[in-house]
């Protein structure tokens, strides 16, 4: 067994870096047979074979190919006809590529199929029937029927040879397309008294090791003289067809024309070839000579059919002619999209430039009809770039924010240069994954609230709140109360605040009295890694309550014992006995003192100014009046 190995690296000047690496095996090989060392060829690690999720993109050779990731081979998976396959087309290869992703690679794989001599020539016909006039003339050519041999090169068809020679010999000519016209040519003349009927074997040689052959038996019927055989008005009939021409269509009519009178000169057309499809999709009216469309012709199959036309007379002479029909492309193909591997999700910091697609575009017409441009829908956050021929990678062209766009609809479409445009479109779906990018954000930028002193210790105060514009955990706030002391003492004595909630609670009992505001900051984090935060300023105001009674400052009570005051009998009426004066520590309204009399000996004697305390007489002071009088 032979194989061969050719390795190309090319470095394209965008990302993946891709290679190509050439084998040639003969056909036939058996199932499992090796084809090459794959990752040893393309300097490949296997642990990247594993790694890359390394995968075949094979197409229509899938049947054929095989990856063993583990020892990095590429093997046979089924026998290979190289006939099957290509038919007479050569060279004869798949083409495929390797897949690598995390990063994504690809490599061009060529595997050329070699023609190994296992077909022999074979005739269509069982037997070929002539019919000779007698009067033929020495030199006379009657055109046989080629023989078909399905290999190629070397082990295709190579000579033929006739036995035995009495009355005719071999005329072996190259034709226009490098296939070898048989031509039976006689060389004795006939001479029907003698003899009626002639059995001559046509063998068809290969060139092959070991040499194949195939025969076929050519019965000669001697008749009287018909000595002028049909001669085509051209040797070469030329016409050119759009591929999307309707059946029945009528192409060209030939004609030749035989001298000879009577049945001698009746002419019969045939279409003589070795490619059986061309039977499938011509045919030609044996009594005229008009070539109509049958079948469906497709210019990405075939660009020129070569037929090569018989007129034969009813005495058996024959002429041939060449029909070349050159076929005119019709832009009847859509681009085909192939999006050979892409990523599902990408982190919003990812980098300028990062492949989240490659795929492959095949047009199947040719010149302006095969000539393919692709653009995306939104061409301002990706762009797609031509990376070589027919390879197409899609990148990122913009920052990506998902707090912005968490998810992206790329339509890709593909449209030819024919008229009118082909196109067509595929639309994958792009997830863009959290990085935590958002530090917490408070609703305010800072907060005052008011508690009553007295409190119960444990009561909500009020709720700080934070949001962070992240997703999942970096979007999972936790609030925390920052180290700071009030007068000496650590704020954590006095508040403290949920960590799922942000609602501050009183951890004591305030008195306004001691302390009537402080401040304290809390921190906001996420539950990113790492954490983001941020904080805001507290303030907390203690709102006063009546809980104090006014002191008597004066006059001064001292044991418990009564305050005396002495009011002399001629006092006037509105005379200042004393002023009591006294405070209240609390606040506002709470701390507004007002007096009055509650008991007194004779309350027609003194009052009580309302808002300064001073007790004054409000009548004259007489003899009948009690020496002592108690006020209260």
């Amino acid at each position: 067994m032979r194989r061969q190995v050719m390795l190309f690296f090319s470095m394209l000047f965008v990302s993946p870096v891709f290679g190509q690496v050439s084998y040639s095996i003969p056909e036939e090989m058996s199932k499992g047979s090796l084809i090459g060392s794959i990752a040893q060829d393309l300097g490949l690690d296997l642990k990247r074979l594993k790694t890359g999720k390394s995968r075949l993109h094979v197409g229509n050779g899938a049947e054929y190919i095989e990856l063993n990731k583990e020892k990095g081979l590429l093997l046979v998976k089924e026998r290979i006809d190289r006939e099957a396959l290509c038919k007479q087309t050569t060279p004869c290869a798949l083409h495929f590529q390797i897949i690598l992703e995390n990063p994504i690679e690809f490599f061009r794989i060529t595997v050329e199929i070699t023609d190994i001599n296992d077909n022999a020539p074979i005739f269509k016909m069982s037997n070929m029937l002539f019919e000779i006039s007698e009067s033929a003339v020495r030199g006379s050519k009657f055109i046989l029927e080629k023989a078909l041999d399905y290999d190629v090169g070397m082990n295709g068809l190579k000579s033929y040879s006739l036995n035995p020679t009495d009355h005719f010999v071999l005329l072996l000519n190259d034709n226009a397309a490098g296939e070898k016209e048989v031509e039976m040519v006689l060389e004795k003349p006939l001479d029907r008294e003698e003899i009626q009927h002639l059995t001559l074997t046509l063998t068809a040689v290969d060139g092959g090791e070991p040499q194949l052959s195939g025969t076929v038996q050519i019965h000669v019927t001697v008749l009287d003289a018909n000595d002028n055989a049909p001669l085509f008005t051209q040797s070469t009939y030329k016409a050119s067809l759009m591929e999307n021409s309707e059946k029945g269509t009528s192409l060209m009519t030939v004609t030749a024309k035989d001298r000879d009178q009577g049945t001698n000169g009746i002419v019969t057309y045939s279409i003589s070839s070795n490619n059986e499809r061309i039977f499938d999709v011509f045919e030609i009216n044996a009594t005229n000579g008009e070539l109509r469309l049958i079948g469906k012709i497709d210019y990405e199959i075939s660009k020129l059919y070569q037929l090569d036309v018989k007129a034969r007379d009813q005495g058996g002479l024959t002429h041939s002619c060449k029909i070349l029909l050159d076929i005119i492309d019709v832009n009847d193909n859509i681009p085909i999209i192939d999006l050979m591997s892409k990523i599902h999700s990408i982190p919003e910091d990812s980098t300028f430039q990062t492949v989240v697609a490659v795929m492959n575009v095949d047009d199947a017409d040719s010149d302006m009809n095969g000539e393919v441009k692709c653009f995306l829908s939104d061409s301002f956050t990706f762009v797609i770039e031509n990376t070589s021929n027919g390879f197409y990678s899609i990148r990122t062209n913009s920052e990506l924010d998902r707090e912005v766009t968490s998810q992206y609809n790329i339509t890709v479409t593909c449209s030819d240069e024919g008229v009118p445009s082909l196109s067509s479109s595929v639309t994958l779906t792009l997830q863009i994954s959290d990085v935590n990018d958002n530090a917490p954000v408070f609703e305010r930028s800072s907060y005052e609230a008011y508690i009553v002193e007295n409190n119960t210790p444990g009561l909500s105060i009020f709720t700080v709140k934070a949001r962070d514009a992240d997703w999942n955990q970096n979007a999972r706030v936790s609030y925390i109360l920052e180290d700071s002391s009030v007068n000496g003492v650590p704020v954590s004595s006095y508040v403290s605040v949920s960590a799922d909630s942000g609602v501050i609670h009183a951890v004591r009992s305030f008195d306004y009295e001691q302390i009537k505001d402080f401040h304290f900051r809390v921190k906001a984090q996420d539950g990113g890694s790492p954490p983001l935060s941020s904080n805001v300023s507290v303030t907390i105001l203690i709102q006063d309550q009546n809980d104090n009674p006014p002191q008597v400052l004066y006059p001064v009570q001292t044991g418990g014992s009564l305050v005396a005051e002495m009011v002399p009998r001629s006092a006037d009426v509105g005379y200042l006995v004393t002023k009591v004066v006294a405070v209240d520590v609390d606040s506002g309204q709470n701390a507004w003192l007002s007096y009055k009399l509650q008991k007194a000996t004779d309350r027609a004697l003194f009052e009580v100014g309302l808002q300064n305390g001073e007790i004054r007489t409000i009548r004259g002071v007489t003899d009948k009046d009690a020496v002592k009088q108690r006020l209260t």
